[in-house]
């Protein structure tokens, strides 16, 4: 049966509109990690690195190479943890240049070390890019996080945020950074900006 993560992983990536706690498992994930605005054509390159990674693995069977463990799954969607620059800091509006980031897409547990690398590999002799290079494959494990499914455009965010710090006061939970991770249920391509949907989530430890 196909893996699909809208059905068999609700809990991490359909979430009420509402702050929840969640521990987050250990996952696997092709990263990039980059600075400066998400509309810059730069960051849609590496989003298309990412998913042409993603893609190759999916495909492998139709290749006539099928990894060992190997099930049929949905592609996961693409997840960004996002920081800003120390110089951007407190400033009374939000310097989108001065951002930096971590996008990745996750990869299901049959994908190891020698399987990625040799998907890599593959994808510069099919469809070279230069940020092929930069590509890192590795396992994060985020633990104890609150979390909240975030309705409408990205620069409405804040308002879910201010819930999610006023949640965590309410249940003695403490922030740990302003470092967070964002996790992209819709395509931005194809969705009105007040129906996005985007998992907000950032770590937490009990006070």
């Amino acid at each position: 049966m196909k893996y699909e993560w809208k059905k068999n992983d609700k809990v991490l990536y359909l979430p009420k509109n509402q702050p929840e706690i969640i521990k987050i498992p250990s996952m696997k994930f092709f990263m990039l990690k980059g600075k400066g605005n998400p509309n810059n054509e730069s960051f849609s390159e590496a989003v298309g690195v990412l998913y042409s990674l993603s893609y190759g693995i999916k495909m492998m069977p139709k290749k006539g190479a099928t990894p060992v463990g190997y099930f049929d799954y949905t592609v996961f969607p693409l997840e960004g943890v996002w920081d800003l620059a120390e110089e951007a800091r407190g400033l009374a509006t939000l310097d989108k240049d001065s951002l930096i980031y971590t996008i990745m897409i996750r990869q299901p547990e049959f994908v190891t070390d020698e399987l990625a690398q040799q998907v890599i590999e593959s994808t510069k002799l099919k469809k070279p890019h230069p940020l092929l290079e930069n590509v890192e494959f590795g396992s994060i494990e985020d633990g104890l996080c609150v979390q909240m499914l975030h309705i409408g455009p990205y620069d409405n965010e804040p308002e879910s945020f201010s819930k999610m710090e006023d949640f965590c006061k309410d249940n003695h939970l403490r922030r740990l950074s302003k470092i967070h991770r964002e996790v992209y249920i819709s395509d931005l391509r194809k969705t009105e900006p007040e129906k996005l949907k985007t998992v907000l989530r950032f770590k937490v430890e009990r006070v």
